[in-house]
């Protein structure tokens, strides 16, 4: 619970990055990782670049991860003024599952510890990095799909590894702003944790200046619980000296965003009103979803976002094969 008089973040909502396929970018998430595809939708800003959200069977916050899909950007760096890695909550004893499932599909990995967790490490097509985890925390995720059942199914976002620009001053906008409680240090790890289990580590030795392009986060959204509590985090951000956007509407969230001096975008977004607030829950991701002021636009859209498809994959521990 929030502690009394301070407004903190649950933790995260979820995170965004930038990738070249959308095709490619669906058979990975989905096909591999099992997630549900629950939104396909457009970028606001740029109409003629899918926004794809993934997570578990509703799309609860916390357990998203979504993308631009543009074929024509640049390749990006991963580096400093980025999250430098996402990391996923798999249920205990599921780690050989995904270690074989890996094998299946020749995705190279690798195994680390850090704060006494074992971490499954990997890249995506685009070279995002990827972690999974094993944890208690999290609700069971029921989706299904071609050979991850929901015994092995990923629960939703273990947390995520920032590549800071300036690790200490971000360190102090996750304790003093946002909420999360300093966990302690290892190596050259700094650890905070989430009102709702999420571990952020603030890797101490900066790496490389980051280029924003394919491959990389866009930003990290925090939770706010509603509107009002929205409003309240755009002042609280204002009065600490940052420069937070308008409050923007996303359809599925409010959105409210900030750079912090590490150079990591930020974002603040509401819980509600969520994806079903205009489809219904089985019919999540299976429709292009547009906003009510590009409805007019929806043909020529179609005519311009390459086509895409939700499949099993070849190999895949199924009897349906593409």
């Amino acid at each position: 619970m929030e502690r009394i008089g301070v407004q903190q973040t649950a933790g995260i909502h979820h995170i965004t990055a930038m990738v070249n396929d959308a095709q490619r970018n669906i058979d990975f998430y989905a096909g591999v990782l099992g997630l549900r595809l629950v939104k396909k939708t457009i970028n606001f800003d740029r109409p003629e670049v899918y926004h794809l959200y993934f997570g578990n069977d509703t799309g609860e916050p916390g357990t998203v991860i979504t993308f631009f899909p543009w074929a024509n950007q640049l390749k990006g760096r991963i580096g400093t003024g980025q999250v430098g890695v996402t990391s996923y909550i798999i249920p205990p004893g599921s780690y050989p599952f995904w270690e074989n499932r890996l094998q299946n599909f020749k995705i190279e990995y690798s195994s680390s510890l850090r704060f006494g967790e074992e971490y499954l490490s990997f890249a995506d097509p685009d070279g995002l990095n990827i972690e999974l985890v094993e944890r208690n925390e999290g609700s069971r995720n029921t989706w299904e799909f071609g050979g991850v059942t929901k015994e092995y199914a990923i629960k939703g976002l273990a947390g995520a590894v920032l590549f800071s620009a300036q690790p200490h001053k971000t360190a102090d906008v996750l304790e003093n702003i946002l909420g999360l409680k300093c966990i302690g240090q290892e190596n050259e790890f700094l650890r905070f944790k989430s009102e709702a289990g999420n571990t952020i580590d603030i890797k101490l030795n900066p790496s490389v200046r980051g280029l924003m392009g394919a491959g990389t986060v866009h930003h990290i959204a925090w939770r706010a619980r509603n509107e009002e509590d929205h409003v309240r985090w755009r002042t609280r951000i204002q009065n600490k000296g940052y420069y937070p956007t308008e409050i923007l509407d996303r359809n599925y969230f409010k959105a409210l965003y900030f750079h912090e001096e590490g150079g990591i975008l930020f974002e603040i977004a509401t819980d509600p009103p969520g994806f079903t607030v205009d489809e219904s829950a089985a019919e999540l991701g299976k429709n292009l979803m547009l906003p009510s002021w590009l409805e007019s636009k929806r043909d020529e859209l179609k005519e311009t976002l390459p086509p895409v498809v939700v499949r099993v994959l070849k190999g895949d521990n199924d009897e349906t094969h593409i």
